[in-house]
Parts: structure tokens; C-alpha cells; sequence
């Protein structure tokens, strides 16, 4: 499903983001990126997230080539960075409607895909509340729940645990496990807690300034 190869970036002449990487994931795999902040485990998420260019090395998707995937019909990828993005000004309404017209379903269908959603997790009270408005947790729920609308082939999750409440967390790895893992969608998941790494994921690959240590 996911190979890297030698994968080489840096930001500047001296300073490499990732170095040298190299990686297979298998299709309904679920792996762990694990590492300190800055070891590149965020970057490399970036990068097949087609969101940051390598300076060197091979990336391949279902053994097609990074830079000649189209993500609008080759993949079905989604992305939750640790900073969720929405229109913030916008309802929790407006947001969720936002992605469903740009899939051409009808007002109609629109609706009932918006109503069924919000039950499912839970989020009827926040259907007009603005998301500038909402808790982190509540931006992560809402993360999660708006990718539902789509079949995933990968989910990339970008450390979104660190600044949770105990009671969120396990909500929010329940989510994933029932979502992703369950469903044998190819699972990548950036985080710094070995304890996080066991729950979410069955491997992982360890990450120490841009590189992968050998286990």
C-alpha cells in the first residue's frame, strides 16, 4: 500500500527533516510513528499527505508514484493534523456542508447525511455553534467524524492526544480503533507515547531526529 524509500528533506543546508527513510506499510496495516517532538514523524505524515516535497528518495501509493497520484480519484486519504482545519467563523452546519456539496449530493441528500452524522457522534447541540467555538476535543471529534463521509483507503493522524483530558483520550482512541482499525483501513498514527502506540497500532517504527532507529 505505502512504500518509502531513502526519503531524504531538509529544510535547510544543514538541518534534515527526515534523512534516509525508508518504509513499508502493508494495505489494512496499522502502524505507529513514534518519536520525540521534531524527530520527523510529522513530516513524514506531511509528505504523503502530498503537503511537503522531499528533496530526494521514492514515495509510492498502491505502487504508484507519489508525485503522479491524484488524490481526487486515485486514493482515498484522509488527514487529521494535530491543528484541525475548518472554516472557523463557520457552523459546525456549515462545514460539514461545505464538503458534501463539493461531492455534488443533492440538498436533499445533504441533509440527511448532515443529521445522520451528528447523531452518530453525538454532536446534535453543536450543529450551529461555530467552530471557533468548540473545545480541541470537539474539533478532533468533529475531525474524525467529518471524514466518515468518505471510504478511506489510509488515515494519516498527526499527534492529536497530547493536550486531551484522560476521559477524551479514550474516547478519541476508541473512535480510531472502531473507524480505521476495525475497518482495515491502512492506519498511520504520529505520536509521541509508547502507550498510544500499543492501543491505536500492531507496529511500530521509531523515529530520532528525521531518521528511523533500528530497532
Amino acid at each position: 500500500m505505502i512504500k518509502v524509500k531513502n526519503l531524504c528533506l531538509k529544510y535547510t543546508k544543514e538541518y534534515y527533516a527526515l534523512y534516509d527513510v525508508s518504509f513499508e506499510v502493508k494495505k489494512g496495516e496499522s502502524v505507529a510513528l513514534l518519536g520525540e517532538e521534531n524527530s520527523g514523524k510529522t513530516t513524514m505524515l506531511r509528505v504523503l499527505a502530498g503537503l511537503e516535497k522531499p528533496n530526494s528518495g521514492e514515495v509510492y501509493i498502491k505502487d504508484v508514484p507519489l508525485k503522479k497520484i491524484d488524490f481526487s480519484c486515485d486514493v482515498e486519504m484522509g488527514y487529521i493534523p494535530a491543528t484541525p482545519v475548518f472554516f472557523p467563523k463557520k457552523t459546525v452546519y456549515e462545514n460539514l456542508k461545505y464538503i458534501l456539496k463539493t461531492r455534488k449530493y443533492s440538498n436533499s441528500e445533504i441533509e440527511e447525511k448532515i443529521n445522520e452524522l451528528l447523531i452518530n457522534y453525538n454532536m446534535e447541540k453543536l450543529r450551529d455553534e461555530k467552530v471557533c467555538n468548540l473545545t480541541l476535543f470537539e474539533q478532533y471529534v468533529l475531525s474524525i467524524a467529518r471524514l466518515s463521509f468518505r471510504k478511506l483507503d489510509i488515515i494519516l493522524i498527526d499527534n492529536i492526544f497530547e493536550k486531551l483530558q484522560p476521559e477524551q483520550l479514550e474516547i478519541i482512541e476508541s473512535m480510531i480503533v472502531k473507524e480505521y482499525v476495525q475497518n482495515k483501513v491502512t492506519t498511520l498514527v504520529a505520536t509521541t507515547s509508547e502507550d498510544i502506540a500499543k492501543i491505536l497500532t500492531k507496529r511500530t517504527i521509531k523515529f530520532n531526529l528525521g531518521s528511523i532507529e533500528n530497532n
